[in-house]
Order: structure tokens, then C-alpha cells, then sequence
């Protein structure tokens, strides 16, 4: 028996079972889906979990307005396709509601201002369930979650206040105002999201692969140029070949070097690499707690 299909398949079935208590525990639950290869990912695992029926359940992105264009039209294009519904959370509305304040400086970002967004979102639909692609291999605090994670009326995470989750049984019980945060791919890491998406053929935003593009450096991070980032005296542009690990916020997402234009050569390359997959990311580096911090103010 080949292995590495063995070990897709075990992940992929716990992955669907944690989904479909989801749907049979909550009232209301929701997707979390970005566009990026982890939420992606999640979206063709609640497919096969539901399959032939349609999703049992909306998608929620949180936008902050900073998105590569290439996420945003593989988003709306994957949604029209497979008929599904599609709820976002703007970023610039709360801005414009005085929800929340814009951070000024040559690096600010919109980042940390989605915990104030999507907390609101979640309790204008009244979801009771946020269904997320993090996985515990991604950064420390990640590592710390279960796959029900309790958050308060708040919205907050208390990490010293975790359930025990035995065997395969879940806790979803939770009190009136109160939600839960649920994790289905925690136990998956960057390889195996890699040769899941390589042995199920699916697709995925071509920012993963090596194009060239307009980049600039920051502090060791390669950033894309855009009207989003002002430019330091001292920065000047260039062409770059590169590709993207992660996407998200363009002020905060870093690009890698790379030449690996296939999924063949993305799973060498991850093989090989020294580098974290968020190694990249620049609102990780604020803080060395920056994950944990945002996560216990309600982040995902």
C-alpha cells in the first residue's frame, strides 16, 4: 500500500467527519474562505462531506480591501461555479462606520483590523460556527487549538481554558451569545495540503506559482508593489520571479523566490525549504506573541 495515499485519505476522512458534526451540532455554522490554498482545500472537503447535495452552509470571506485581484476573481469566479453563497465582511465599511480606526505609517496594515470585521459579521448573521482552514503546523499559537475552540460572548479565546477532546468525540455546547471557532484540517500540514491538492486535482490561484512580478524588499520580506504600500526613500522596485505561500493581506504578504510553476516542483520546493510557510508574513513579526495576541482579541 502506497503510504503517503493511505495517510491522505485517513486525514481527509477525520477532516469530513469534523464537518459533519459541525452540521449536526450547530444551527447556524459558516465556511471561512479567502481563496487561499487552505480554505480551498476545506471548501472541496465539505463538497465530498455533502456530495451529491449542495454546501449545508454559506461562505464567509472577511475582505480588507488590500486583496491580490487574482484571489478576489478566483473567489467570486469558484462560488459562481459550484452555486454556493457567498457573505463578505468588508473591512473598508467598518472603517467607514467608525468600527475601526486605519492604522497611518509607512506600515500600516489592514490586517489586524478583520478581528473587528468579522466578529461583527458573525454576530449580524448570528453564526454560531466558524469553520477555518489553520492548521497546528502553521505558527505556535495555531498549535495550541483544538478543533472545537470555544470563544466567549465576546468573541475572545481563552488558550488556558480548552475543552478535552477525547478519541472523536466533540463539545459544541456552548451558552447563549457564545461561539465556536472549528478547525477540520488542524492535524494537516503545508505537504499534505500540497499532495491533497495535487492527487485531487484542484485549482488554485496562479499566485502560487512562479510568475514574475513588480516586488520591492522590507526588512528581509518581499513584498508586491501596489498602490496599497508607500515606498521608503531608500526602496526602489524591480521585477522579481516569484511565487506566493500564503495569500492574504498585500501590505503584509510576502513573496519567495521561486521558480516552481507546477505543484510538482511546490511540493520539492516545500520539501526542501527552511523557511516556515509564515515566514513571510510581516504581522507576524510585530510581536513575537503577534498571533496569539490577535487570536485572543477574536482573530481566527
Amino acid at each position: 500500500m502506497n503510504y503517503n495515499l493511505n495517510h491522505l485519505s485517513e486525514i481527509e476522512a477525520e477532516s469530513i467527519f469534523v464537518i459533519r458534526e459541525v452540521a449536526a451540532q450547530f444551527e447556524r455554522p459558516v465556511l471561512m474562505f479567502s481563496g487561499g490554498k487552505d480554505s480551498i482545500v476545506m471548501l472541496h472537503l465539505a463538497r465530498k462531506a455533502f456530495w451529491p447535495a449542495k454546501l449545508p452552509f454559506p461562505l464567509l470571506h472577511v475582505d480588507t480591501g488590500h486583496n491580490f485581484q487574482e484571489t478576489i476573481d478566483f473567489r467570486d469566479e469558484l462560488v459562481e461555479k459550484i452555486g454556493a453563497n457567498l457573505i463578505v465582511g468588508s473591512v473598508q465599511e467598518s472603517i467607514d462606520q467608525g468600527r475601526v480606526v486605519e492604522e497611518k505609517g509607512i506600515n500600516a496594515s489592514r490586517n489586524v483590523l478583520q478581528t473587528v470585521t468579522l466578529l461583527d459579521t458573525l454576530e449580524a448573521h448570528k453564526f454560531d460556527a466558524a469553520m477555518g482552514g489553520a492548521r497546528r503546523d502553521e505558527e505556535k499559537a495555531r498549535a495550541k487549538e483544538r478543533f472545537f475552540s470555544h470563544r466567549d460572548e465576546f468573541g475572545q479565546w481563552d488558550p488556558k481554558n480548552q475543552r478535552p477532546e477525547l478519541w472523536n468525540i466533540f463539545n459544541g455546547k456552548k451558552q447563549m451569545g457564545e461561539h465556536f471557532r472549528v478547525f477540520p484540517i488542524s492535524n494537516w500540514t503545508e505537504m499534505d495540503i500540497w499532495q491533497y491538492i495535487l492527487q485531487e486535482n484542484i485549482d488554485i490561484p496562479n499566485l502560487y506559482f512562479s510568475h514574475t512580478r513588480e516586488c520591492f524588499e522590507r526588512d528581509g520580506i518581499i513584498l508586491a508593489n501596489s498602490d496599497f504600500i508607500p515606498l521608503k526613500p531608500e526602496e526602489k522596485t524591480e521585477q522579481m520571479v516569484v511565487r506566493f505561500r500564503t495569500i492574504g493581506d498585500m501590505t503584509c504578504t510576502g513573496a519567495t523566490r521561486s521558480t516552481a510553476n507546477n505543484l510538482e516542483d511546490i511540493i520539492q520546493e516545500v520539501a526542501s525549504s527552511r523557511i516556515t510557510e509564515r515566514g513571510g508574513r510581516a504581522d507576524d513579526k510585530r510581536a513575537e506573541t503577534a498571533m496569539e495576541d490577535r487570536k485572543k482579541e477574536g482573530y481566527f
